[in-house]
Order: structure tokens, then sequence, then C-alpha cells
């Protein structure tokens, strides 16, 4: 994940974010087969109520996967395993660890921040030196209980007004994911809409990087 300025709407990239439950070894194959769909620009490991332990063995099987293909490998809430893990970055809730503790842990790794549908939260974090920062949640989701339901006008309004990118998050799924990308998103953090694909995270992968490069396409033949 860049992290030296602004991606424009038509260099939009997949995150791709773990199941909530995982057996690690078995894991490691289907997120090989989803990283070989297409660009990744990263992958974060969310594992809620575990044991440090588990979450040192799941990272320590899946970030060497997730590096060697070109990606960033993010821990969810964690700056102090991040470090001590090889993490190429942490990403921190507002109810986590904070932006500066995060930070001093990880002086060169990437830390973004969880800013739901908060103007406010988005400009501290970002003003603060957040890398990136997440809105949502945009859609229905699964995975885990929304605090927040963001509205897709909050990622043109930071487009205008911020350089660090954005993630969009929440229930995304390639059927859905058009307006978010062309609203701004440089990031969609998917998680169901990946690994419970009907044909696969291989294919939800491509697809998803097929949307990008359509609508890359779209924004070029507008400028011609």
């Amino acid at each position: 994940m860049d992290q030296d300025g602004r991606n424009r709407v038509s260099d939009c990239r997949l995150y791709l974010i773990s199941p909530p439950r995982i057996a690690p070894n078995d894991f490691a194959q289907v997120l090989k087969g989803a990283l070989t769909g297409g660009d990744v620009a990263s992958f974060q490991l969310r594992l809620k109520n575990v044991s440090d332990d588990e979450i040192r063995r799941a990272t320590g099987i899946l970030r060497p996967i997730v590096q060697a293909h070109g990606a960033a490998f993010i821990l969810n809430d964690r700056p102090d395993l991040a470090a001590e893990l090889g993490c190429d970055g942490v990403h921190v809730g507002q109810e986590d660890a904070s932006y500066a503790e995060a930070r001093k842990l990880l002086p060169n790794g990437i830390v973004g921040v969880t800013c739901h549908d908060s103007r406010h939260l988005a400009m501290d974090a970002g003003e603060a030196g957040a890398d990136y920062v997440a809105f949502g949640a945009f859609f229905p989701t699964q995975t885990k209980e929304p605090k927040t339901q963001a509205d897709i006008e909050l990622l043109r309004w930071w487009g205008e007004m911020m350089v660090v990118p954005c993630v969009a998050i929440g229930g995304i799924t390639v059927e859905n994911a058009p307006a978010l990308v062309e609203a701004g998103a440089d990031f969609l953090a998917v998680s169901a809409g990946v690994w419970d694909h009907a044909q696969g995270p291989e294919t939800a992968v491509r697809e998803f990087n097929a949307l990008f490069e359509q609508v890359r396409l779209a924004e070029k033949a507008k400028k011609a």
C-alpha cells in the first residue's frame, strides 16, 4: 500500500481482510489462490477474541505468503504484535491502541485508522500522519457488527479535501463496488465478498481488478 500520496480514483486497489475465524494452515491455501487472481495491495489479519499465540501462529504462516506476492501484511488492533512479528503495518480502531502509540511502535510501518462515518475523526487521523483512513460500513455486512453506516458522498468529500488515501469497508462485493470506486475510494477492503464468492476467491480478485480497469479506461475516455 502506497504511503506517499493519494491514488486517483482510477488507481483503486484491493485490500483483503481475513475471515473472522480461520484455521491458518487450511486458509493459507485459500489465500494463495486469492493472491494469484490479480493485484492485491494488502491483506489484513483480523482475528477477534483469540490468544496472542494464535495471532503469532497465524501471522507466521500467512505473512510470508502475502509478502511473497508483493502485498502488505497488516495486523488488526495490535501494534505491539505487528512490530514483534515483522508485519508491514497495523490497523487500529477508535477503541484500540491510539494512532500515536501505533506510530511509536511502527515508525516506518503503515498505520491505518478506522474513522467510521466521521469527517472529524478522519481529519484528525490524517493530520496526525495516518497512512490511510477507513470509512464504513457502506453496505450491510455479516463479518462484524458495524457501528455506523457511511454515505458514499463521504468518499467524494474526502477526495476533494485531503491527499491521505481512503479505504472503503463494509459489505463490499463485486456487484456493489462500482459506486465506491467511482466516488474516489483508493482501496476497497473486502472480506466475505472475496472468500464467499460463488466462483471462489481467485475469481473474485480477478473480477475486482477487472472492475478497476474498467473504471480506469472510462476515466481515460472522459479525458480524451
